[in-house]
């Protein structure tokens, strides 16, 4: 049995090349925002922040609680296409329930909190 030298193997005589994958760049976020009303229940919003943006009970009810007493609050952080579906949703079982409950977004500039303002 004869071994061949080191390097000779006819399947690797071409140069190794490198590949280089680029780096994806995050896509930009944007924070989703509850807006204060008068006529909106505090028990549906607790259910909305509960049902669409996965929040604890106790998670919910400060994030409510924080809109009520500051006019607005951050239901969270999400890609563009992520929030304005959620948006929507919400905004689509308000007008079901007759409420009239309004979020909005705004480009998210790295702060990555939860509750702001």
């Amino acid at each position: 049995m004869s071994r061949k030298p080191r390097g000779t193997d006819p399947r690797h005589d071409e140069d190794t090349q490198v590949l280089t994958r680029k780096k994806l760049a995050r896509p930009p976020m944007y924070r989703v925002i509850f807006h204060n009303d008068d006529y909106t229940t505090r028990d549906f919003v607790v259910l909305v922040l509960m049902r669409y943006f996965h929040k604890s009970h106790a998670e919910a009810s400060t994030i409510m609680l924080h809109v009520h007493t500051q006019g607005r609050g951050i239901a969270g952080i999400y890609p563009y296409d992520i929030a304005a579906t959620k948006i929507s949703q919400v905004e689509q079982l308000a007008s079901k329930h007759q409420m009239p409950l309004r979020l909005t977004m705004e480009p998210d500039e790295g702060g990555g909190g939860e509750e702001e303002d």
